[in-house]
This record gives structure tokens, sequence and C-alpha cells, in this order.
């Protein structure tokens, strides 16, 4: 699937009826002046966290070296 560059191209996609439901009575007296422009922005805000989790790592190799290091002298690694 390409990712489309005309911002005026939409997509239909279908939600159960009671989730539908409970967005709208939550952005009621909100700025979202529609389900879709708040689902929008929920689903822009989830890709855009784990697009930040997915760049981040556990340890740097200079931290696993420290880590392995640390484990040699206490006898743990040969």
């Amino acid at each position: 699937m390409t990712e489309e560059k005309d911002p005026k191209k939409y997509t239909t996609i279908s939600i159960p009826t009671p989730l539908a439901e409970k967005i709208k009575k939550r952005i009621q007296g909100t700025g979202f002046n529609s389900l879709s422009s708040y689902v929008t922005y929920v689903l822009r805000e989830v890709i855009s966290n784990v697009d930040e989790e997915d760049k981040e790592e556990a340890f740097s190799k200079e931290d696993e070296e420290k880590v392995k290091e640390r484990l040699r002298a206490l006898g743990y690694l040969d």
C-alpha cells in the first residue's frame, strides 16, 4: 500500500456502531468537528508513538559492552 500525496483523497473505514457512538459523545464540546477527524488524530498519534518506539534501542553497543565487561568481572561470562 502506498501513501497518497494528495491530502484530499480519503478512504472509508468501518468501525462498530457502539464504538462510533462512544466517540461521538467523547468529542462533544471539543475542537473535533467530526468522528473522522478525531479517529484520524488518534491514529496519527498511535502511529507516531510506534515509529518513535521503533527508533529507540534497548542498549547502545557501548552500553552492551559495559554490561558484558561487568558480567565478566563478576564471573558470569568467560
